[in-house]
């Protein structure tokens, strides 16, 4: 049986969001009990730490000795941290071209002619 009073318990890509948010509000790079003073305190400095090597792993923050602590620093802004997250997804797959073929027919018109812009802009930024 549970306690009521406990708060449900957050998934890990929640609790990411929420260091990485942090960071990004940070005026520069922050150290884990600066980010769990943030977050409220309501998680252990453990799970502050633990959630921030974990996004080190996936290339989402660096990190660099200061004295016997680490400062983290977000690595990208949110969209290129989706940008990563689709690419790893991308690169998992033997058939890239059927993915991505996937991925174009279910566009909307209005992302569909964006990434169409976008193409055609780096295609001609390539052409210097």
């Amino acid at each position: 049986m549970t306690d009521p009073r406990q708060r449900p318990r957050r998934g890990q890509g929640e609790l990411e969001a929420l260091v990485l948010e942090a960071l990004r509000a940070a005026d520069g790079p922050a150290t884990a009990g600066w980010v769990q003073e943030r977050l409220g305190g309501d998680l252990a400095y453990t799970t502050v730490i633990t959630i921030l090597t974990r996004l080190l792993g996936k290339g989402a923050v660096t990190r660099e000795r200061v004295g016997r602590s680490f400062v983290w620093t977000p690595a990208s802004d949110q969209a290129g941290l989706a940008a990563r997250k689709m690419r790893k997804v991308l690169d998992g797959e033997s058939d890239r071209e059927a993915v991505l073929a996937s991925f174009l027919t279910g566009l909307d018109p209005d992302d569909e002619r964006l990434l169409r812009d976008l193409l055609e802009q780096a295609h001609g930024e390539g052409e210097d």
